[in-house]
């Protein structure tokens, strides 16, 4: 059975860090697509960032130099590092998993069939 746990979501204020995980059971995650997409409050899901079974990476725009995406392959475990957080960074993240999809849906979150319960972010200015 398919599971992606994440975890790390906490309170913090502007200009601060965090790093969120997303353990992976029942899935070899450096053989699919893997994301980190969120939800503001009353706004609709959106991609943050992405990593490709080939290693190679997507971001939004609006995390582009702030978030970096990574795994460890050993753990079997996806990270998004967060710096320079931002109020609007605010929102439930969750990560995904999904398999075929083409590079230009790499943050789209209807490509993925596989999700986690989430992992809340606040950030306070």
């Amino acid at each position: 059975q398919v599971r992606l746990v994440e975890s790390g979501g906490d309170s913090v204020q502007a200009g601060g860090s965090l790093r969120l995980s997303c353990e992976v059971f029942g899935l070899r995650a450096s053989s699919v697509y893997m994301g980190w997409f969120r939800q503001p409050p009353g706004k609709e899901r959106e991609g943050v960032a992405s990593i490709g079974s080939d290693g190679i990476t997507s971001y939004a725009g609006s995390v582009k130099g702030r978030f970096t995406v990574s795994q460890d392959n050993a753990k079997n475990t996806l990270y998004l590092h967060m710096s320079s957080l931002k109020p609007e960074d605010t929102a439930m993240y969750y990560c995904a998993a999904g398999q075929y999809m083409m590079h230009s849906d790499r943050l789209v979150p209807d490509k993925y069939n596989r999700w986690g319960q989430g992992t809340q972010v606040t950030v306070s200015s």
